[in-house]
């Protein structure tokens, strides 16, 4: 700094401010107060477009490649016969008004649910073993991470099914596929295909240039023959195919009520086409508790399957599972029967 800002004093060694540096500093000031202001203006107006709800993208239709989550690998895929049982837990207050898998923004309020594997959007149908209640929910996000759940439901979805309270229910998912079909052509349906700087225009004329006639003389000692005309056919513009849609069905919240069964816990390590290789896993998960063979028919074949259990509950079965996932069977999961 020159003596134009700051002198010094014998008897302090601080700097001492003359007039021209006291106004140096306040036009400083001004002009950094300003820039905080315009910040903090900046910052406000980025905040409100991108808030709560904000985002309106309707999502995108996705399937997705295979992933791995805690050492657990998952393979996405359209599986039109899926059916399953087994525990479903619920998520809300963490997750609301954040992005969800496809690009949604999710509503702890609506009828949706994540699945690990299925596509979105799915249209399942989702019933408490434990009640009877059955619900219509949306699949529009990957989850739940936890081991042994099969489904995450919304915390509205929960509510309607009954389990809100105590977390965590046995149910039966099953994928409807009518529903989930017409809920993938109305997102595609409603997905632009242009790019916004190459639109597509419907105003373009697209029909066949006139084609011109000219008469020739004819070649020496020929008569010329008569020149007829025909009129040229008029060619309309094509107009794009008129495209057929049905409306998905609504998800409206209805619980219907299903009679109730007894149904047990298991957790199951595999099941494998010959006896011997279950026997050996067994043989492994020795320590294990209840952990035995039994024979099954899957589409028309027996299999053998090695299962813990019935287990007493939940928190059981997720400590059995954790045992069998240590000792290496990743793929072990919670079944309910």
């Amino acid at each position: 700094m020159t003596d134009d800002y700051i002198e010094f004093t014998q008897n302090n060694s601080r700097p001492k401010l003359t007039k021209l540096s006291r106004l140096a500093i306040c036009a400083a000031a001004l002009v950094a107060l300003g820039a905080c202001s315009e910040s903090k203006l900046l910052l406000h107006t980025a905040k409100t477009l991108q808030g709560p709800g904000s985002n309106t993208s309707p999502g995108i239709y996705k399937v997705g490649n295979p992933y791995q989550i805690n050492g657990v690998w998952y393979y996405p895929s359209e599986d039109w016969s899926y059916d399953e049982s087994g525990i479903a837990s619920w998520y809300g207050p963490g997750f609301h008004e954040k992005n969800t898998a496809n690009g949604e923004i999710f509503d702890q309020n609506d009828l949706t649910a994540a699945h690990r594997t299925l596509p979105m959007p799915s249209v399942v149908e989702v019933t408490n073993l434990e009640n009877g209640r059955s619900l219509r929910l949306r699949v529009n996000d990957r989850g739940p991470f936890a081991h042994g759940r099969i489904l995450d439901v919304s915390r509205r979805g929960s509510q309607l099914l009954g389990f809100n309270n105590q977390g965590t229910a046995r149910v039966r998912v099953r994928i409807l596929v009518d529903e989930t079909q017409q809920a993938i052509a109305a997102m595609r349906n409603g997905t632009q295909v242009a790019r916004a700087d190459t639109p597509i225009r419907s105003d373009l004329d697209v029909s066949r240039p006139g084609v011109g006639a000219q008469t020739l003389a004819p070649p020496p000692g020929a008569k010329a023959a008569p020149v007829t005309t025909t009129a040229q056919p008029e060619i309309k513009k094509a107009s794009a195919p008129e495209r057929s849609f049905t409306p998905p069905a609504a998800l409206d919240g209805s619980v219907t009520q299903v009679a109730v069964r007894p149904t047990n816990i298991y957790v199951q390590v595999g099941a494998f086409s010959q006896h011997q290789n279950a026997y050996q896993v067994q043989a492994r998960l020795a320590k294990v508790p209840n952990i035995a063979i039994t024979s099954a028919r899957i589409n028309g074949k027996e299999v053998f399957r090695v299962r813990s259990g019935p287990l007493q509950s939940v928190e059981q079965a997720d400590t059995v599972l954790n045992q069998i996932i240590k000792s290496g069977y990743g793929d072990a999961r919670v079944v309910v029967d």
